[in-house]
């Protein structure tokens, strides 16, 4: 049902007139950190299995939708939409990104995607963080 529902926000938020399309990767929501104040944050959670787990649940059920199930940036509503994505099993895709920057994404949004802070615990996304991390290791 979150699926759905996610699903049916999105598109109503991409089909919405007043707001031309702009690529996923455009600019951080408005009320995000700096990216220097990101890129500073440290990532309190080690990438044991069981925090890779964590975020695995976490990706598949708030992610996967737009990032796809294996972190290629295809998942069905990024098709839908017309999104180009980041390919996260690719090591270059993040490389320049610090995990506080990852983290900073996933709390605030970015471009088109809504952030995940007050549904997802900090915790949480920083163990998302270590689950979007390790695709590229697979």
């Amino acid at each position: 049902m979150k699926l759905i529902l996610s699903f049916l926000f999105l598109l109503l938020l991409h089909a919405s007139p007043q707001e031309p399309s702009k690529p996923a990767d455009d600019k951080p929501a408005a009320d995000s950190k700096s990216s220097s104040e990101a890129a500073k944050l440290v990532n309190p959670v080690k990438p044991t299995p069981n925090s890779l787990a964590i975020g695995k649940k976490a990706y598949t059920s708030d992610c996967a939708m737009c990032h796809g199930k294996d972190g290629a940036g295809a998942g069905e509503l990024a098709v839908t939409m017309n999104l180009k994505l980041r390919d996260y099993r690719d090591p270059a895709s993040l490389k320049d990104l610090t995990d506080g920057e990852i983290y900073s994404i996933i709390a605030d949004g970015k471009g088109q995607m809504t952030g995940e802070a007050g549904r997802m615990k900090p915790g949480q996304m920083w163990d998302v963080v270590n689950y979007i991390r390790s695709l590229s290791k697979k």
